[in-house]
């Protein structure tokens, strides 16, 4: 077992069982690992940023948030990929996540999995992103069979899409996002693709 994959391990002591958690990536500074239910709050609290969700509909209350712990975990059982909780590693702070997600809203790119990240404001133009996105980028390539990746954004959401370009994805298009009213500013997103085989 290496330092940058650790197995899940079950231990049972007495009738007790244990579940060691498991740290997916590592680089210098970023740890890329399950969630715990002390992430939670944290979560919640970026989730309702206004600086963080800048670019999306709505904030998020923190019972959303919660309902979108329970869909993270879920993809997780069911894919055995999703949206992993990034750490930093000086601190242990949780920071927020990085990872992929599958696409399931009505575009011609579905099915399809996209790569993602949202990191609480605190922590933004320290290079944490890029860090997290390309380490999560060849996890996936190294040890997963996907063969692509998307990301996309809303037009206005330069930051995010510097992350993207960082990473080495390349630009596809522009496409308005089905699930954004048509007359809203953020309907207008950007598409980027990369190959992994």
């Amino acid at each position: 077992m290496n330092n940058l994959q650790q197995g899940k391990r079950i231990v049972s002591l007495h009738s007790i069982i244990i579940i060691i958690m498991q740290k997916y990536i590592e680089t210098p500074r970023l740890i890329l690992r399950d969630w715990k239910e002390e992430d939670i709050p944290f979560f919640a609290r970026m989730n309702a940023d206004p600086n963080v969700m800048e670019f999306f509909l709505n904030s998020l209350s923190s019972e959303e948030s919660f309902a979108f712990y329970q869909r993270i975990q879920n993809e997780f059982q069911t894919c055995g990929f999703g949206l992993y909780a990034v750490e930093r590693k000086e601190d242990h702070a949780f920071m927020g996540y990085t990872g992929l997600h599958q696409i399931t809203f009505d575009v011609d790119f579905a099915p399809g999995i996209e790569i993602g990240w949202r990191l609480a404001h605190e922590y933004w133009g320290q290079g944490y992103a890029p860090e997290a996105a390309n380490a999560c980028l060849e996890y996936t390539r190294n040890k997963t069979d996907i063969k692509e990746l998307f990301s996309f954004t809303s037009f206005l959401n330069q930051r995010s899409e510097r992350v993207m370009q960082k990473i080495g994805m390349e630009r596809v298009r522009e496409f308005d996002h089905p699930l954004v009213p048509g007359e809203h500013p953020l309907c207008r997103h950007v598409l980027y693709h990369i190959s992994l085989r």
